[in-house]
């Protein structure tokens, strides 16, 4: 395999094991719930909470003789999903029963998709740490959600809710093409992104609209595949980060101790940072699959796929590269900008117009800044995107220095304003008169010749006089006129 000779070329992600170095092979299944206001086979709300069993259907209930009917909603936001991953759109799909027995499943199955999936073979790139990694994804597949069990309500009794019952998921499953948890955190992350700016799922993992089953296993470098144990229902990155590392470990352990891994499902205990048997790993013959008799095969048209494909908007991707290209930005830069689809259109609103890396500059480290410290969103800021851009024209203006510029930003944070009038009603403007700031730089010489001296001999020091005369001057003479005059005065 071409893929498995470079990395084993590369050296990349080894594990030191007691008898030699361990190569990790992961393939993940994520579970995205459908941004739908509705669930898959009924109309009964797919909203996050609400008081137990209060948004259920008798669909979703499985009451006796009531049938399925397809939202086409969803059928759309699995389309756009995969069109999203470059991935191919099957025309033809068919929807399956799964077949197992759970308390949270009133049916005794899940309807579910098993040989011709709604979205086909797609692929999504990663950045790891300079290191493009690109993932191939496998399929899509629609399904329906189970319910949930309650284990803490009483000591002696669970209760079951079915508010999640029906619920829509695109089950995105991944080949087996990852070979760290810092590319499987990439490529979750990435898919997250994608779907946020998709607007196909929201991306909660605390609420379990997001989650991931992680298959892990070990092997020689670019040797046979080993065998897979899969961690089950993860909804944290960092946590999927931990069971990765803990779950390799164990598998290699217990292969360089003379034993063998056995097949089987695991659940990884946060608070003990580790991986517990959950069962044996049951294969596509022990849910006995077969076509549901109350769906009709899934039929869509070349023209639905067509209209979806013109609705797409820019991706992550897309973006990045026009950033780069348009605004002169750094890739870094470009990245953090368009980390969320909110954050990339609040920059180009304050860039509009104006030179990006300075607008890049301000929107990355004092707004997002400011929004990680308080815990707030672009969404929610005090400090609109018109007000940043006025911000940055008053800086380029020479109205205002970057130190002033803080203080503006400051005061229409926590009082709101036009920032050019903060800046004449409280007299910010900055000095750019040559001759008050001649008389500063004159006091300034005159008061410290043993520091004349020290500067001639060792220029660097010029920085010293420039600080004394902004202080002289309360921050507001131009910081460029106060360099310019003092080297001139000075012979440097």
């Amino acid at each position: 395999m071409l893929e498995s000779a470079k990395r084993v070329a590369e050296k990349k992600d080894w594990i030191k094991g007691a008898t030699g170095d361990w190569e990790i092979v992961l393939g993940l299944e994520v579970h995205a719930q459908v941004l739908a206001k509705s669930k898959l086979f009924s109309g009964a709300s797919a909203e996050f909470g609400g008081a137990p069993n209060d948004h259920v259907s008798l669909v979703d209930a499985a009451m006796p003789g009531m049938l399925p009917v397809i939202n086409e909603f969803c059928v759309e936001q699995a389309v756009r999903t995969g069109l999203g991953l470059k991935a191919q759109i099957n025309k033809r799909s068919v929807f399956d029963r799964k077949n197992y027995f759970y308390p949270d499943l009133p049916q005794g199955y899940q309807i579910s998709q098993y040989k011709q999936p709604v979205v086909g073979e797609g692929s999504v790139h990663v950045d790891v740490d300079g290191r493009a990694v690109e993932v191939g994804i496998e399929r899509l597949h629609l399904e329906q959600d189970a319910g949930k069990s309650l284990h803490d309500q009483h000591p002696n009794m669970s209760f079951v809710d079915l508010n999640r019952s029906g619920c829509a998921l695109m089950e995105i499953v991944s080949k087996p093409d990852m070979r760290s948890a810092d590319e499987a955190k990439a490529y979750v992350t990435k898919l997250r992104q994608i779907m946020r700016y998709l607007d196909t799922c929201d991306g909660n993992m605390e609420q379990g609209s997001l989650r991931a089953d992680v298959n892990v296993s070990v092997r020689r470098p670019g040797g046979e595949f080993g065998t897979r144990c899969e961690i089950k229902n993860v909804n944290s990155i960092r946590f999927m980060g931990q069971a990765i590392e803990y779950e390799a470990r164990r598998q290699i352990g217990i292969l360089e101790d003379g034993g063998t891994i056995d097949q089987e499902t695991r659940l990884f205990d946060a608070r003990k940072g580790e991986t517990r048997s959950m069962r044996s790993k049951e294969e596509a013959h022990d849910y006995r699959y077969f076509p549901d008799p109350d769906l009709l095969p899934l039929e869509i048209e070349d023209a639905f796929i067509g209209h979806i494909k013109a609705t797409l908007p820019e991706l992550p991707d897309e973006k990045i590269a026009r950033f780069i290209r348009d605004y002169g930005l750094s890739a870094y830069d470009a990245q953090v900008l368009t980390s969320e689809r909110a954050s990339a259109d609040f920059f180009e609103q304050v860039a509009k117009g104006r030179d990006g890396k300075a607008a890049a500059n301000w929107v990355i480290n004092e707004l997002f800044g400011r929004l990680n410290k308080e815990g707030k969103t672009v969404e929610t800021t005090p400090v609109s995107a018109a007000q940043l851009g006025e911000i940055v024209d008053l800086i380029a203006a020479g109205t205002i220095s970057g130190k002033i510029a803080k203080d503006v930003f400051e005061i229409v944070w926590t009082e709101g304003g036009s920032p050019a009038q903060v800046v004449e009603s409280r007299g910010m403007k900055q000095v750019t008169d040559t001759g008050a700031i001649e008389k500063a730089v004159d006091e300034i010489i005159a008061a410290n010749p043993d520091k004349v001296e020290q500067v001639k001999a060792k220029p660097t020091m010029l920085g010293w006089f420039v600080g004394q005369v902004m202080k002289t001057t309360g921050g507001k003479a131009n910081p460029q006129a106060v360099s310019d005059l003092l080297k001139a005065k000075l012979g440097i």
